[in-house]
């Protein structure tokens, strides 16, 4: 009679499984519920985070107030401006021909081309020796002389150019203390503030005496992460410590080294404009003109904003197809570069 009883009470719960899971018990092999194609919707995202949305609010304001609102007056370079009688609204459009006068103008090419030679030589000195220094300040056992080392180095990153140039000018120029001394041991001195021919190298040293340190900090913040048994596996194998250094510290190096490269291609016709601003009298413009200081000169100096806003919008594109174009070689070579695939 009980086992009847124990029966009968069981056959109301065998239907309620069966209800909720088709079978006598929770039904475990089951699927899930089916997730709509591409995730959740974009509302239940914007639902979800909010408060971080809210957070970079004001970041996402000002760089569309003082980054993307000015993309407006790109127009300029398709209108014939003049911002004290007609304005942006009624300024006439001329089309290309503020196009067709940049490119018919030898300074320009001129402009252009010292502009790649000053960048192609930063990039073959600047991030070697970089990373020769931050090798060097790694490998530093003592953590204050290493923090003392790396202080000196990173200080120049906070002189204004103005300054850097004035040491470089006490030191090398005519009357600098280089030449002082060859003159009074009888020999001739020089002056190389005021040589062309090795003006692209000047400027090459002078960045790399003023930013090498804030370089220096980036490498050193990407070896601070690889792991000390590499080393130590590396050195139970039998490598030594130029073998661990190629084969542990620079392959770690590599994802930041290409970051850097994509994003100095991707700036490469901005080579410094109050560097070269400040030196240009000097040298001539001939050996020192760049991109950035021939739209000052055309734009601000001789008021002619069309053909400024013109190259202006050039440099930008040109920047844009180098980044897109060294990014893609990035992830050829293996590395994540600006963006992933």
């Amino acid at each position: 009679m009980a086992l009847d009883t124990g029966s009968r009470a069981g056959k109301p719960r065998r239907a309620r499984s069966a209800r909720r899971g088709g079978s006598g018990g929770p039904d475990d092999s089951a699927p899930p519920p089916a997730v709509p194609d591409g995730g959740i919707r974009w509302w239940q995202r914007l639902r979800r985070d909010r408060t971080l949305l809210l957070m970079v609010a004001p970041a996402v304001g000002l760089l569309a107030l003082f980054n993307y609102v000015p993309l407006i007056w790109t127009t300029v370079a398709f209108k014939d401006y003049d911002p004290f009688t007609q304005g942006l609204w009624t300024s006439p459009w001329v089309g290309l021909d503020n196009f067709t006068l940049l490119f018919e103008d030898n300074r320009f090419w001129d402009a252009f081309a010292n502009t790649l030679g000053i960048t192609f030589i930063q990039l073959v000195l600047f991030f070697p020796v970089t990373i020769g220094l931050a090798l060097l300040v790694n490998s530093v056992l003592s953590t204050r002389i290493r923090g003392l080392v790396q202080s000196i180095l990173y200080l120049p990153h906070f002189f204004s150019w103005v300054l850097v140039i004035t040491v470089f000018q006490q030191m090398l120029g005519g009357a600098g203390l280089l030449a002082q001394q060859l003159r009074h041991h009888g020999y001739e001195g020089f002056d190389l503030m005021t040589d062309p021919g090795v003006f692209k190298f000047l400027v090459t040293a002078q960045l790399v005496w003023k930013d090498g340190g804030w370089g220096v900090i980036v490498f050193l913040a990407a070896l601070s992460a690889v792991s000390q048994d590499l080393y130590e596996a590396a050195a139970v194998d039998g490598a030594n410590r130029w073998r661990r250094m190629w084969h542990v510290t620079l392959p770690a190096l590599r994802p930041v080294i290409a970051l850097l490269l994509v994003l100095r291609v991707g700036d490469s016709l901005t080579v410094g404009f109050e560097q070269i601003l400040l030196q240009r009298d000097a040298v001539g413009p001939g050996a020192s003109e760049v991109f950035d200081t021939y739209v000052w000169w055309v734009g601000i100096a001789n008021t002619d904003y069309g053909i400024a806003a013109a190259g202006g919008l050039i440099k930008g594109v040109f920047s844009l197809v180098l980044v897109l174009i060294a990014n893609k070689i990035a992830h050829m070579l293996g590395e994540q570069g600006v963006y992933q695939k």
